[in-house]
């Protein structure tokens, strides 16, 4: 008879991640970085999928995620409480607690499946009425989508008039690659990079977004960057590009 598992409570569970971290952390803490997320010091950011200078060791935030934080709060406008309620799409475990503190009543999280989220939402399917969200915040989640058009259609229709939109995707190339017949996920991985990804984005994505209404600037870590600062945060070509986009 097999003597059975007794099951490690969490207290332990923690003391255990607590231990794995501060070993693990270790060669990276000092000074010479800082991640604006966070706003942690160390020597080097973490190796993460192979890149160099991607995840920082305390907040485990990316590249992306700490140029669009710096790129949030370099103009104060962009987070102001008057300008109604923010709709982040899939939030991110380092940022959402940052628009909680910073945004109060008019933070709004959305998702199909995280736990994270405080509201279920299906971006194809907005049930909310238009011009409800004063800004909206979506990263890395089209490029999961399989009607992505009707999905931007729906962020456009929720926007108010005036407000502004980040919807982030991850470029490749000109021109987007795209095949509704490839669903099974290990042909997905191959001729998209990962099981649930449905298309690559190429530098067309801007019209895609234009087509559903929206005025769109794309913003590169040099527009809003110096070299050193880049250097300082770690916002390495994989921080991508940001597509600000309004609703004049």
């Amino acid at each position: 008879m097999s003597k059975r598992k007794l099951p490690i409570p969490d207290w332990l569970k923690r003391f255990l991640i607590e231990v794995r971290y501060q070993i693990t952390s270790r060669p990276y803490r000092g000074t010479g970085r800082i991640c604006p997320v966070c706003e942690q010091e160390s020597q080097k950011f973490k190796e993460h999928k192979k890149r160099l200078e991607a995840e920082c060791i305390y907040c485990r935030s990316l590249e992306r995620h700490r140029f669009v934080w710096f790129f949030l709060n370099s103009d104060p406008h962009l987070l102001a409480q008057n300008n109604g309620q923010l709709l982040h799409v899939a939030p991110e475990e380092c940022l959402q607690p940052l628009f909680k503190k910073q945004l109060g009543a008019n933070y709004l999280s959305a998702d199909l499946f995280s736990p994270l989220a405080m509201v279920k939402m299906d971006v194809t399917d907005i049930q909310y009425e238009a011009e409800s969200f004063g800004a909206i915040y979506c990263s890395h989640v089209l490029e999961h989508v399989a009607d992505d058009q009707r999905a931007m259609s729906e962020f456009y229709r929720v926007l108010k008039q005036g407000g502004w939109a980040i919807l982030n995707v991850p470029i490749h190339g000109e021109t987007t690659y795209e095949d509704p017949s490839i669903v099974d996920p290990a042909e997905r991985l191959k001729h998209f990079g990962q099981e649930d990804h449905v298309r690559i984005y190429g530098a067309d994505y801007v019209e895609r977004l234009k087509s559903a209404g929206f005025q769109v600037k794309v913003v590169t870590v040099n527009d809003v960057a110096n070299a050193e600062q880049i250097v300082q945060m770690g916002l390495t070509s994989a921080a991508g590009e940001i597509f600000y986009c309004t609703k004049e």
